[in-house]
This record gives C-alpha cells, structure tokens and sequence, in this order.
C-alpha cells in the first residue's frame, strides 16, 4: 500500500481535519468524535443534509456550502456513519424550518439515516428523506436493497440545495429531490481495485487489460468482466444500458462524465466526446456537461456516466449559484 497518511485508523479524521483548515472561511468541522462538515453560518431556511462512507470525495463533504447541503456526516471509509453522528448533523442544519435527509441506497445508511431522523424528532428537530438509486447495473427490487446510489446523487444534491436556497418549504425541497432522482441514471465501469488504508491491500484484483461493467463505487461486483475496449466502444455500452432502462428519446439532459478518482482528465474528456457523439446520433440535446471528479473510490481507475432529463424547473435549480469545494459556478 502506497498512500500520504500517518494512520490508517485515522484517515477520515485527518482528511476533515485539513479539509476544515484548507477552507475555514467556509466550512466548520464539529471534530473526531462526530465527523460532521457542516457550513460556517447558518440561514433560517429548509436544511438539506447527505452522508456517508469516506472516500468518495468530494461527496460529500465537498458539497457542503451555499446552494447545496448545509452539513455532510462522514462515515469511516466506505461505511454508514452511525445515527449519533447523523443527528449531529441534522443539529448541524436545523434553522427551524426542518432537514431534508438525502440518503444513498445502501442498507446501512438508509436504517441509521432513517434511525437518527426518529431520534431528532424527539429534540423537535422535523425531518424528511429521499433515496437515491441511479445506478441502473443494479436491477430496482422491492424486496431487497435494490439500485445503488451512485454519481446521480451530485445532481440531488444541487437541486434540492437550490431549492432550499430559495426558500422552499420541507415537502417542496423534498418534491425536487425526488424529481431529480425520478429522473436520473448512472452506469459505471471500472479498471482497477482501489485500497481501503485500514485493510493495506486492494480486495479484489482487475486482470491487466481487462476491465469490469456496472462495478460498483465500493467495489461491488459489476454485471461483466471483459476485454478493455477503446473509450469509444465502453462509452457506447454505458450509455446502451442507461437508454435501455430509461427513455430519453427527444430530450434535454444534463450530462456527467465522473471519475473514480484514478481515472486522468484526458480521458474523461476522450469518453465524454464518445458519450456526446452518441447522444447528438440519438436526438438527445445535451443541455449542461460536467466532466471530472465528483463522485470517486478512493484510487479506483475507471468512471461513470450520468444523464439527467431537465425540463425548465430542474435548468433552474442546476443553474442557481453554488460555492462549494466540489462544484463552484
């Protein structure tokens, strides 16, 4: 293992720790005990909050800030923070006007998420949730956990953050969110393992010149293993999956190229040109483009695409002005 940290034990301490000092005239950091990044002055609005497990910044501490959340809980890396450091950052976010959770969907976070919401409402504190699952590899279920919460999750993010932004009460900023997750789906694919620090080496290996469809951001299994394509070919079968599962046809979407963290910005750039191309051929309009990091897996090499059908009211809100460290306008 090859990583700049002093203990593996402490990395998510650590990491807020700096991120805290880097950016003091933004954020606060409520210390090692909660892990909680909330922002350093507080509005009277509708609070908006999201978590999870470390190492996918910058969500989601990075999207702490005006126009997105008001507070980020962060769990140890790639797993749930535990209801008392969720109800430190739903405290974190209460002006009064009550905390929209945005939660990933992932059994872990969904029962602590769901379990810290019960408790605030015995501090008076009121709340309400939306869980995402834009990742289409994963087949949607009823009975069991179901889709993932993958890169969609950004666009959740700065939707309802705007949302709230302008005052929107808790049922309304709730009514975006889940607009947006109606909305959005994402496709990933991966080229490396990446290495969790506490366990020291990668847990599963990616033959060279091989490469895995629908991996998922913790290293879950993806749907297929296969012989690494050109940018091209790999950019047709994520967006193939995504079209399959939802009808784009004629529309306008918000497009994003994430990395997983390992991935150069050259090659963002080569697979987004391929995803354009291809939605250009299918009379899809691309309304706004993100190309980079965003949602990522440690050191994982690989990426994900996301689409987003917009209509006037999610333009709005994707347009609002935003001042966080992961996306700035």
């Amino acid at each position: 293992m090859k990583k700049l940290i002093n203990s593996p034990d402490n990395v998510v301490t650590d990491m807020l720790s700096g991120m805290a000092k880097a950016h003091a005239d933004k954020i606060l950091w409520s210390g090692p005990e909660t892990e909680v990044i909330y922002r350093k002055s507080k509005e009277v609005k509708v609070g908006v909050i999201s978590g999870g497990g470390s190492g996918h910044e910058p969500l989601h501490a990075g999207y702490v800030g005006k126009g997105m959340l008001d507070a980020a809980v962060c769990g140890n890396v790639f797993a749930s923070p535990s209801p008392d450091r969720i109800i430190e950052g739903l405290r974190r976010a209460d002006s009064g006007k009550g905390v929209l959770m945005i939660i990933k969907n992932y059994s872990g976070d969904v029962m602590n998420f769901q379990m810290a919401g019960e408790l605030a409402a015995m501090e008076n504190i009121k709340t309400d949730y939306v869980i995402v699952k834009d990742d289409v590899a994963v087949p949607d279920s009823d009975v069991s956990t179901g889709r993932r919460g993958i890169a969609g999750t950004v666009f959740v993010h700065k939707c309802a953050g705007a949302a709230a932004e302008e005052g929107k009460s808790l049922g309304e900023v709730k009514a975006v969110a889940q607009k947006v997750i109606d909305n959005v789906r994402t496709m990933g694919m991966s080229l490396s393992a990446c290495t969790i620090p506490a366990n020291g080496k990668a847990n599963f290996e990616i033959a060279d010149g091989m490469c895995e469809i629908g991996m998922g951001i913790h290293g879950e299994p993806g749907i297929e293993t296969k012989k690494t394509g050109t940018a091209a070919e790999i950019a047709g079968e994520l967006v193939e999956h995504i079209l399959a599962d939802k009808d784009y046809s004629d529309s306008e979407v918000a497009v994003l190229v994430n990395g997983l963290g390992g991935t150069p910005q050259m090659e963002l750039y080569i697979m987004y040109s391929e995803v354009e191309k291809i939605l250009r051929g299918k009379n899809i309009k691309i309304y706004k483009s993100m190309v980079g990091n965003y949602t990522t897996s440690l050191e994982m090499a690989g990426c994900s695409v996301t689409l987003l059908k917009v209509d006037e009211e999610l333009k709005h809100y994707l347009d609002a002005p935003v001042d966080t460290l992961g996306w700035k306008e």
